[in-house]
């Protein structure tokens, strides 16, 4: 009588959850400050004005405006955010 032997078991079948990456605020859209603009792996955008930098390399807004994308110097891509035209105003005015 034929007998087939067990089968082993399968060392794959695992896979890690997304990080949910990528840019969360796009160009022109209106941020708070505090607000996470991108989330990255390494810097393929960098801060511009108004845009810090996190230590897992996340930008995020300084203070309340409008989002801004451009490229630099090195083909990098900048982020940076305007201040809103009456936030602009207060700004010159306190200097």
């Amino acid at each position: 009588m034929a007998h087939k032997k067990a089968g082993g078991s399968s060392r794959n079948g695992r896979d890690s959850a997304g990080r949910r990456l990528g840019v969360k605020k796009f160009g022109g859209q209106e941020c708070v400050a505090g607000n996470i603009l991108v989330r990255q792996r390494g810097t393929k955008f960098y801060p511009g004005t108004n845009v810090g930098i996190g230590t897992d390399h996340t930008l995020f807004a300084l203070v309340d405006g409008r989002v801004l994308f451009s490229k630099g110097k090195l083909g990098r891509k900048f982020c940076s955010v305007e201040l809103a035209a009456n936030d602009a105003d207060m700004a010159i005015a306190a200097e």
